[in-house]
């Protein structure tokens, strides 16, 4: 059921995964009824068989989704291809700290697929970051035990704060830079094939 969770969660579904990673390495804890490494490795495989699905899926339709309803939303082809261009430089980035971040979690694997991010960079950051987030949480509940229900509170606060304050500095970031990082997208478009956006 982990497992399964997690990987839906990681293709895009409003799921709560790490609720569930938190519940079940609590449970192994508190009752020894169930043993850490399931839970682990239920997590860590669920986490990238799911983003990997999302990647193909965000490969197959993406694209063409943003090509076709982008625009409506105020995502033209520049900020399009200003998107293609960010992931292909630090998509790897992007793909590892998303793990951590709620909001990101759910879409990262779907955007790298849209934005046509290499594989085998996605695959390296996509593990890494699995096995860090998912391992990381039951591991670190588990040796915590009851102590993480008094911890988590303070800790969710303090994660939410950080992850609200990266995500707003990010967006001011590129709002402020947009016109430049376009131009510097186009320039290397004209060099890269891979960010060639081909007509819908």
């Amino acid at each position: 059921m982990i497992g399964v969770v997690v990987m839906l969660e990681s293709m895009g579904l409003p799921l709560p995964a790490e609720s569930l990673i938190i519940t079940g390495a609590l449970f192994c804890a508190t009752t020894h009824k169930l043993h850490i490494s399931g839970v682990v490795i239920a997590a860590v495989i669920g986490a990238i068989m799911g983003d990997n699905f999302g990647y193909l899926i965000g490969r197959a339709l993406g694209l063409k989704l943003l090509q076709k309803y982008g625009p409506k939303f105020g995502l033209t082809p520049n900020r399009l291809l200003l998107g293609r261009y960010v992931f292909l430089k630090h998509g790897g980035s992007v793909v590892f700290f998303g793990r951590f971040i709620a909001v990101l979690r759910m879409f990262v694997a779907l955007l790298a697929g849209a934005n046509h991010m290499p594989w085998h960079t996605f695959l390296w950051h996509n593990a890494l970051g699995g096995i860090c987030w998912a391992g990381g949480y039951a591991i670190c509940t588990y040796l915590l035990g009851n102590e993480v229900l008094r911890l988590s509170g303070p800790l969710g606060i303090v994660f939410g704060v950080c992850a609200a304050t990266i995500i707003i500095a990010s967006f001011l970031f590129l709002k402020r830079n947009e016109k430049r990082l376009t131009e510097e997208a186009l320039a290397a478009a004209e060099k890269d094939e891979r960010l060639r956006i081909m007509p819908s």
